[in-house]
């Protein structure tokens, strides 16, 4: 099966060598917007093809690390099932964060990838090989991304993040390949 993917070439070659992701919550894995029930516990809405696509960069020996402000009961749940252990909550200042999962990983900015929508991002996605944000992110994420997805946050744009590391890292045809089997 050939795959429908297509991204430019100049693309690929920035984003060939990554092995850790570090994700933003708000605005990135989810719309952004923020829904307390009466008894004020927050709620939050993923996105499933973001799940999966998270799933697939940890088959391939791609970590996805998640560095976010805020703390929520919903979010603890979702990242457990999806395997994901790099996680720092409540993190403000979000370089220290980064860093600590570097040195646990024995890796180095060059081998990093970071997504995010807003200024608590930017010095995390300046020092990364590769910069990337939602369509719906703040357009100073933007200016310093090297891809903007066309997916908003929430709706399937970590999702394109992770095909792209997919094509880039040269497995994607082979998961493919393997789902349709």
């Amino acid at each position: 099966m050939t795959p429908a993917l297509n991204f430019p070439a100049e693309l690929l070659l920035k984003a060939q060598g990554i092995r850790v992701v570090f994700l933003d919550v708000d605005g990135v894995l989810t719309d952004g917007g923020l829904y307390f029930t009466e008894s004020g516990e927050t709620i939050k809405r993923f996105h499933t093809l973001d799940g999966q696509g998270l799933k697939l960069l940890q088959r391939v020996g791609i970590t996805p690390a998640v560095i976010t402000g805020r703390d929520s009961k919903a979010l603890r749940l979702r990242l457990a099932a999806l395997g994901i252990e790099q996680v720092h909550y409540g993190t403000e200042d979000k370089c220290p964060a980064a860093e600590q999962t570097l040195k646990a990983l024995g890796l180095d900015w060059c081998q990093a990838a970071a997504m995010g929508d807003d200024w608590p991002d930017l010095a995390v996605m300046r020092r990364c090989l590769f910069a990337c944000a939602p369509c719906n992110a703040h357009l100073e994420a933007q200016a310093m991304s090297h891809y903007v997805t066309k997916a908003a946050g929430g709706q399937g744009a970590v999702r394109e993040l992770c095909d792209l590391l997919l094509v880039a890292s040269g497995k994607y045809a082979g998961l493919l390949a393997e789902s349709t089997r």
